[in-house]
């Protein structure tokens, strides 16, 4: 028993032969097409079939390749730009930190520096007062202790003569 081919199949395969020759008139109808097929490049490749199909296969097989390459660029790129972003918040985290401990330490060396200056102040203005205060003549001295020996004199004790 041989098998035959149903009727529907060849009206199907002449229904694709009618869309495809569509297609095919379509394309070459286009205007963008027509341009190009008035080139120089275009007549060339149209008198030399070979390299018009060794050119189409090239850049057909050639896609692929080239997508991954510009995929993988973008990625890189945005690799590079978040590890710029994370590198610089490091930095100035890093010296943020940096500027807070110094200023940390600044505030304590004035404090420091504030304390000492305030006790010299202290103690020079004391030394100073001190030493050019006016002084008692030497009389009111010997007489304070004139009056000092005759308060001791009257309180004397059970053991002095």
């Amino acid at each position: 028993m041989a098998k035959e081919e149903p009727p529907s199949a060849s009206k199907d395969l002449q229904e694709l032969q009618r869309k495809l020759s569509l297609l095919i008139q379509s394309f070459q109808t286009n205007s963008k097409v027509v341009a190009f097929m008035k080139s120089p490049v275009a007549r060339y490749l149209d008198r030399h079939p070979f390299l018009a199909l060794t050119m189409l296969i090239f850049a057909t097989m050639s896609a692929i390749p080239v997508a991954f390459f510009l995929i993988i660029v973008v990625l890189t790129s945005l690799g590079a730009l978040v590890g710029a972003v994370l590198l610089e918040g490091l930095v100035i985290s890093v010296c943020g930190l940096s500027l807070l401990c110094v200023l940390c330490g600044l505030g304590f060396v004035s404090l420091a520096m504030s304390a000492m200056v305030t006790v010299s102040y202290i103690v020079i203005s004391c030394l100073i007062s001190y030493w050019f205060s006016p002084r008692p003549p030497m009389e009111q001295n010997s007489n304070t202790d004139c009056q000092l020996e005759m308060k001791s004199a009257h309180f004397k004790g059970p053991y002095q003569k």
